[in-house]
C-alpha cells in the first residue's frame, strides 16, 4: 500500500452514496478492483471488502471479512475500525452480544477520535440486549464534553445511571 493507493481509496469511498440507488454490487466492484492490488494476505483487503458490503446492506457477509481481517492482524487505526463496524454488523445480524464483548476493552484503549463512535455503538449493542440504562450512560458520557455548558452535570448524570 502505499499514499496514491490510499487517495484512489478514499475517492473510491467518496462516491459511496452516489451507489444508493440499487448499485451495491457495482460499487463493491470498484471495491475489489482496488483490493486486487494489495498485495496476498493483506489484512486490509478482507476489511475494505467488509466495509463496502457493510457500507451496501449486507452485514451478514461483511461480518466473516472484519473477523477475517482481524486474524491477518489488522492493527493501528484500521484494526479499532473494524472492532467498532464488525460490532454494529454483530449486533445488525442479532447477536449483539458479541459486539459488547468486542467493544467493552475498547473503553480502556488509548484515546482517539473514534472514543464516541465506541460508545455510540456499544450503547446500540447494550440497548439490543435490554441493557438501555448502560448504553444511554455511555451516550451521555460521550456527549457531555462536546456540550458547550453543562458538561459536568451531564457527566455526573451519566455517572448516576450506572451508580444506582
Amino acid at each position: 500500500m502505499d499514499m496514491e493507493w490510499e487517495k484512489r481509496l478514499a475517492h473510491a469511498w467518496a462516491t459511496v452514496e452516489e451507489y444508493d440507488d440499487g448499485r451495491g454490487e457495482e460499487f463493491r466492484g470498484l471495491v475489489d478492483a482496488l483490493v486486487d492490488e494489495l498485495p496476498e494476505g493483506s489484512p486490509v483487503a478482507p476489511f475494505e471488502r467488509a466495509c463496502a458490503f457493510d457500507s451496501t446492506g449486507h452485514s451478514d457477509r461483511a461480518v466473516p471479512l472484519y473477523q477475517e481481517a482481524l486474524k491477518r492482524g489488522l492493527d493501528g487505526y484500521r484494526r479499532r475500525r473494524t472492532l467498532i463496524q464488525l460490532s454494529s454488523s454483530l449486533r445488525n445480524i442479532g447477536r449483539p452480544e458479541e459486539g459488547v464483548a468486542l467493544l467493552t476493552p475498547e473503553l480502556d484503549a488509548p484515546s482517539d477520535e473514534l472514543d464516541d463512535a465506541v460508545r455510540a455503538t456499544l450503547a446500540l449493542c447494550l440497548a439490543n440486549l435490554g441493557r438501555e440504562r448502560e448504553g444511554l450512560a455511555l451516550v451521555l458520557g460521550a456527549l457531555a464534553p462536546h456540550l458547550p455548558r453543562y458538561q459536568r452535570s451531564m457527566g455526573n448524570y451519566a455517572r448516576e445511571l450506572t451508580d444506582g
